[in-house]
């Protein structure tokens, strides 16, 4: 059997919502192509000029909140719909979850919420389907706000504080392993689940200036962060020119922990292991000293080329496309190493909403092995008394402290403590290494630690 197109006629309909079905748009591309929200909304808003500022917020506004909100969404409405919500059309279980949220968690008035969707399902998916919609989404609204909902779903404590801040049980569990207890676990999450700011690194230009451009304010822990309240970024030309780019406050502190990381002897040569798409070696670039060479290698071709655009007017610099743990590089070659390994991407959630209902347990232990063999490569890769900087987009105990943990038991190996490097950030410390939070410092939850070769 054929299985139905998925394409729909409703971009040709005018009398449809602009905004809910972009927002529809971006939810049907997330669960029918496994495509990235934050990739693919600014391309819709781009094809779509007929958007007004508004629209385009108010887009933008349910497709993140949809996904972030996904757990709580499904859990209402498995009980109002009479089969697994797996056996429905994909397309219609999105437009559920696109009404629900605006019913629950923006309040939208049910005539607006309802009527609305019941329209895009009725020209996106078929007659049939919209009464369905229809009558779902009316339970839906006739059962209040997301608080009533969660009293009549019930449950104990922990599914209570997942399902209000949106987030699987599993990394509930993995963030308070992570805080060392619940003191601080629900602003946590709930400071995870909120729509962050843009934030700006000034590479090749003064802050001041970036700032003045932008509309922003200078960030508190970088010294080239600007923080914006609003806006494109897209737009500014300091972006366009790559004398600026975006780039989280968090991610700019782990690129500045290697350049300010102590060293003994000579400082000529640094290496971004795992750079791709390459910001922090953009910053690297920017900050190195006068005479320093960098070398920056992704193993993934395209990702590789990201780095080359991120680095085009950058000088005495390499760019490979090569595998950290197979380098062309011979050992000890740089005094200086990065690596970003790749992870859960657990600190990042709030950038990448859908992500948390993507990622499951089972993906910690391979990304575990893979962060284990780079680590032991990039310690091969830098000479003796050179200094390595690990870092992972990820709280996650297993893929942070558990794998410096056992990079530090090497009797050629000395931990050199992340806190005292950024004196003005106050709670950095986690134990000897650092770790970022966006309760504390309106950043991603980045983990830091510096290792030093010794012999």
């Amino acid at each position: 059997m054929t299985p139905p197109k998925r394409r729909h006629p409703a971009a040709r309909r005018r009398n449809l919502d602009g905004a809910r079905l972009t927002a529809f748009d971006v939810l049907d591309g997330v669960s029918s192509r496994a495509a990235y929200a934050n990739l693919l909304l600014p391309q819709l808003l781009r094809e779509r000029p007929e958007l007004d500022e508004r629209d385009a917020a108010f887009a933008t506004q349910l497709a993140y909140g949809a996904l972030r909100a996904q757990g709580a969404l499904d859990a209402i409405l498995a009980g109002l719909v009479s089969r697994p919500l797996g056996e429905l059309d994909p397309r219609v279980l999105d437009l559920l979850r696109l009404g629900t949220y605006q019913l629950i968690d923006l309040r939208v008035p049910a005539h607006a919420a309802v009527d609305t969707t019941v329209d895009l399902t009725r020209a996106i998916v078929g007659t049939g389907a919209s009464g369905l919609v229809n009558a779902v989404l009316r339970k839906v609204a006739a059962g209040g706000a997301r608080e009533q909902w969660l009293d009549a779903l019930g449950g104990d404590d922990a599914r209570r504080l997942a399902l209000a801040t949106n987030h699987p049980a599993w990394i509930v569990d993995a963030w308070r392993d992570a805080l060392g207890g619940d003191a601080e676990l629900e602003p946590a999450l709930l400071a995870d689940d909120a729509a962050p700011e843009v934030h700006l690194v000034a590479r090749r230009m003064a802050r001041d200036e970036l700032a003045a451009e932008s509309g922003g304010e200078a960030g508190p822990w970088s010294p080239y962060a600007v923080r914006l309240h609003g806006g494109d970024p897209g737009r500014l030309a300091s972006v366009r020119s790559g004398a600026a780019a975006v780039q989280d406050e968090g991610s700019q502190l782990a690129g500045l922990l290697l350049a300010r990381a102590p060293l003994e002897g000579r400082d000529e040569a640094w290496l971004d292991v795992c750079a791709g798409p390459g910001g922090k070696a953009g910053l690297l670039a920017a900050v190195r000293p006068a005479g320093v060479r960098l070398t920056a290698a992704d193993r993934a071709t395209h990702r590789a080329e990201l780095v080359r655009a991120a680095l085009r007017d950058a000088a005495d610099v390499e760019v490979l496309t090569a595998d950290g743990r197979e380098p062309p590089w011979a050992p000890g070659s740089f005094d200086r190493v990065l690596l970003d390994a790749p992870c859960t991407g657990l600190g990042a959630l709030r950038r990448r909403p859908e992500v948390r209902w993507r990622r499951t347990p089972e993906d910690v232990a391979p990304l575990v092995e893979l962060q284990l063999e780079l680590l032991a490569a990039a310690l091969a890769a830098v000479r003796p008394g050179g200094v390595v900087a690990y870092v992972t987009c990820s709280p996650h105990t297993e893929e942070t402290v558990g794998v410096v943990d056992v990079a530090a038991a090497r009797d050629d190996v000395e931990v050199l403590p992340v806190a005292p490097l950024f004196p003005e950030v106050p709670g950095l410390a986690r134990g000897r290494y650092g770790q970022l939070w966006p309760h504390r410092h309106g950043t991603d939850a980045m983990f830091m630690a510096l290792l030093r070769r010794t012999s």
